[in-house]
C-alpha cells in the first residue's frame, strides 16, 4: 500500500517547517507534484545526474534532497547537457524531488545540532539569531459531544505542542445560547427559536505560524454553520531560532587534537586550518555552521568562539579571520552529507507512528567534488 507524498510532507514540515528557510532560499517541492501516492523515498545530500540514475535504478519515486537541484534559473532543458538531462529523466521517470535547505541547518534536533553532538560539544545558543515566533491563543465553543474531536484535529493541526508536551489544550463546559434567523442552516434548533446547548470553551496555544492551518482544522470539523471562537496574542515570551551552533567542549584541547577529532568523526581525508598570528594553546569555546558558513564568522567573534568550523571559507575572508584572531577549520560542504542517515532514522520513526507502508532508502552516491591527493 502507498503512502500520500501530502501526507509525508506535512509531517516533515511539521518538523522542518518551510518558513526558517532564510529569505530567498529555493526550499519545498521543485519537481513533480505531492498528489501522487508514492511507495519508495531516497534521501540525499545532492541531486546531481548520477543521483537520478541512482533512484531510476531503485525505482524510486520521491527524492528529498538538503540541496536545491533547481538553486538558479535554468534557462534550457536540453538533454545533450548532462546537468539539465537529469530534470528531464526525473520528469520522465515520474520521480518528484523536495528540499529542505537552511531550514534543515536552523531547526530544533536538526543538522547543526547533530555535528555537535558528532563531536561531543555541549550547545549553549546559536550563532545568529534569524527568526522569532509570538504565540497566541485559539479560543472554541462546540458542543460537548464534539469536543474530543476538536481537541484532536486541533493538535494534529499542531496547536498544542508546548516543550516536550503535544495535543494540550484546557476545556470548561458551560452554556451556549443562540436563535437562527430565518437564513440560517442550523446545525441544532430551528429558526427563531431561542436554544441553549452544553458547550465546551477549548483553550489552545499555538505559534503564529501555525494560524492557517490550525483555523483550517477548526473550521473542518466544527458542527455550526458560524463557530463561536477567539484569538488573542500571548505576551508570552516568543520562541527564537538561528542559523549555526555555539557550545563548550567538556574540557580544553589543543586546536591539533580538536582538528584530527574532526576528521575522524567527518572520516575526512584532509581539512584547511586557518590560524591566527598567535593561536590559542587551548581551545573551549566552539562555533559551528554547517555548508557555506564564511560570512558568519563575525558572529563567531561576538560568542567568543576559539574555534570557528564551516565550509568553502573564501580566500580573502581567511585572511580577514587570521587577522581578527580567529581559529577557522574549514572541513568542507560535504560533511552535511550526516543529514542523510539522520532524516531516515527520522522518517523511520515517523513511519512506525503512523503505521505507513512505505520505504524509505538513503543515496549510496557520493557526490564529493573533492578528493586529496
Amino acid at each position: 500500500m502507498s503512502l500520500s507524498a501530502k501526507e509525508l510532507i506535512r509531517r516533515f514540515e511539521a518538523y522542518c517547517p518551510l518558513w526558517l528557510a532564510e529569505e530567498g532560499d529555493p526550499v519545498g517541492l521543485h519537481i513533480g507534484t505531492l498528489n501522487r501516492e508514492i511507495n519508495r523515498v531516497m534521501m540525499t545530500l545532492d541531486v546531481r545526474p548520477e543521483v537520478v540514475e541512482e533512484a531510476i535504478e531503485k525505482k524510486v519515486d520521491f527524492i528529498i534532497a538538503k540541496h536545491p537541484p533547481i538553486f538558479r534559473p535554468v534557462q534550457r532543458l536540453i538533454e545533450d547537457d548532462l546537468q539539465t538531462k537529469m530534470y528531464i529523466d526525473l520528469l520522465r521517470h515520474n520521480i518528484s524531488v523536495y528540499a529542505a535547505h537552511t531550514n534543515m541547518d536552523i531547526i530544533e534536533d536538526g543538522l547543526n545540532d547533530w555535528f555537535c553532538e558528532m563531536l561531543d560539544i555541549q550547545v549553549t545558543g546559536y550563532l545568529k539569531k534569524t527568526h522569532e515566533v509570538r504565540f497566541k491563543k485559539l479560543v472554541v465553543y462546540v458542543p460537548v459531544e464534539d469536543s474530543a474531536a476538536m481537541r484532536q484535529a486541533l493538535g494534529d493541526a499542531g496547536a498544542g505542542s508546548q516543550g516536550n508536551y503535544h495535543h494540550t489544550s484546557y476545556s470548561l463546559i458551560g452554556t451556549g445560547r443562540f436563535t437562527p434567523t430565518a437564513a440560517a442552516n442550523p446545525a441544532i434548533g430551528s429558526a427563531n427559536k431561542a436554544e441553549q446547548v452544553q458547550e465546551t470553551r477549548i483553550e489552545v496555544l499555538y505559534p503564529e505560524t501555525l494560524q492557517q492551518q490550525v483555523l483550517a482544522a477548526m473550521f473542518d470539523v466544527h458542527p455550526y454553520e458560524e463557530p463561536a471562537y477567539d484569538i488573542l496574542l500571548l505576551d508570552n515570551p516568543p520562541q527564537t531560532f538561528g542559523l549555526g551552533r555555539v557550545g563548550q567542549l567538556a574540557k580544553p584541547m589543543s586546536i591539533e587534537t580538536f582538528a584530527q577529532k574532526v576528521k575522524e568523526v567527518f572520516q575526512l581525508d584532509g581539512l584547511r586550518l586557518i590560524e591566527p598570528q598567535k593561536p590559542k594553546k587551548m581551545i573551549q569555546t566552539i562555533a559551528i555552521c554547517g555548508g557555506s558558513g564564511g560570512n558568519f564568522y563575525p558572529d563567531a567573534l561576538k560568542a567568543g568562539a576559539d574555534v570557528y568550523i564551516t565550509g568553502d571559507v573564501y580566500y580573502h575572508t581567511a585572511h580577514d579571520m587570521q587577522t581578527n584572531g580567529l581559529t577557522v577549520i574549514d572541513p568542507g560542504h560535504n560533511i552535511e552529507v550526516v543529514c542523510v542517515p539522520k532524516f531516515i532514522e527520522k522518517m523511520e520513526e515517523w513511519k512506525k507512528e503512523q503505521s505507513w507502508d512505505i520505504e524509505f532508502i538513503p543515496s549510496e552516491t557520493n557526490t564529493n567534488p573533492f578528493q586529496f591527493r
